[in-house]
């Protein structure tokens, strides 16, 4: 080897990263016991800057754009070094790249779920996951906390931190935004602004900007879940008493499709006397029987005629109870009689004496 090959793989002229690899934050350019030349052409692509680090102090920042390496381009450096005007000398230096692209679709979770505090109920335990995405945009303050000295850091390196970081910011976020949960739930893009607007600050801390972050999927514990289903049926059904009417007209038709289904119903209303009222004055309002009280142990009754009735269960044997209505009026009746000459008077086919003289013979009969 010559003494020209020696001094050339000694001093390093083009300082530059290709990042070869995807998901690199930070890197330190290899020097080994190589040195800087004094003049060498520094070059920072866009998505990247680059530091120079000296005795663990960071120097000189740079970047996108290709430099010169001279005491005029490091001045940090130079004051450091204590470097006259004139120096030309090759010099020793860590010089580390960061990749400032944006980070995306980089996913979050809660692997254990976390209780907050609910104005509707309580204390709440949920889970959730969703993605975010960031940038490095302060690679000095992100040396000094997070990658340091190491020769390659990564975003797997640096998420595995940021996660727990999101999972305890969330918390503290849902449990003092004072949004219901149910709210909160409804519409993830709300609960995705109150948890970005928290993480903000936490992610600048590291020389990071947050650019986005949603909240995909939220999950309650089971009992939880049926608690809110509950109170969203009740809720559709509004007023119990008329849901319960519904119910039990709706119930009759579908027994009367099947062999004996009205009998069964009727059998098993009676069964009890507190099921036996409760059911009786629902099917009564249902089937318009209005004002009928049904007693204690009625059930439905079905005739030989095929029509319906309520019935009283006396010694096993189930006896129908007269409905308002119901009997077919007797046409020889003095009432029959009496509302028969008042529609003649007042359709003017009698006279008032008529009317009088007739009215006088049937009540005459009925008081006889």
């Amino acid at each position: 080897m010559g003494l020209g090959s020696f001094i050339k793989k000694q001093f390093i002229d083009i300082l530059q990263w290709n990042e070869d690899s995807d998901g690199v934050l930070a890197y330190r350019y290899p020097m080994a016991d190589f040195e800087i030349q004094y003049g060498a052409s520094l070059t920072v692509r866009e998505s990247q800057a680059a530091v120079f680090i000296n005795e663990g102090q960071v120097a000189d920042v740079f970047g996108a754009g290709m430099y010169k390496l001279t005491t005029q381009t490091l001045p940090v450096l130079t004051y450091l070094k204590n470097w006259d005007k004139l120096f030309e000398s090759p010099f020793k230096s860590d010089v580390y790249f960061f990749s400032t692209r944006l980070q995306l679709g980089r996913k979050w979770g809660t692997p254990q779920p976390i209780t907050i505090r609910d104005a509707d109920f309580g204390m709440v335990r949920m889970r959730a996951f969703g993605v975010y995405s960031y940038k490095l945009v302060d690679p000095k303050l992100f040396f000094s906390e997070i990658s340091g000295t190491r020769e390659v850091y990564t975003r797997d390196d640096l998420e595995l931190q940021l996660r727990n970081l999101v999972v305890a910011t969330m918390t503290s976020a849902l449990g003092g935004a004072g949004v219901p949960f149910l709210d909160m739930a409804g519409n993830q893009g709300l609960m995705s602004q109150k948890i970005s607007e928290a993480l903000t600050p936490v992610f600048a801390k590291y020389g990071l900007e947050l650019d986005n972050f949603a909240v995909e999927n939220i999950s309650l514990p089971e009992e939880l879940q049926k608690a809110i289903d509950t109170r969203i049926t009740m809720g559709m059904i509004g007023n119990m008493q008329t849901y319960t009417q519904y119910q039990a007209a709706n119930a009759i038709p579908l027994a009367a499709q099947n062999e004996g289904g009205l009998a069964g119903i009727g059998a098993g209303m009676a069964a009890g006397v507190g099921v036996g009222q409760v059911m009786a004055g629902a099917m009564t309002n249902a089937l318009g029987l209005g004002g009928v009280a049904a007693p204690a142990g009625a059930g439905v009754v079905i005739g030989a005629d095929g029509g319906m009735g309520v019935g009283v269960m006396a010694g096993g044997v189930q006896q129908p109870v007269p409905q308002q209505g119901t009997a077919p009026a007797d046409p020889n009746s003095p009432q029959a009689k009496l509302a028969q000459l008042k529609g003649l008077l007042d359709q003017g086919l009698i006279s008032q004496a008529d009317y009088d003289s007739a009215k006088a013979e049937v009540l005459k009969k009925l008081i006889g």
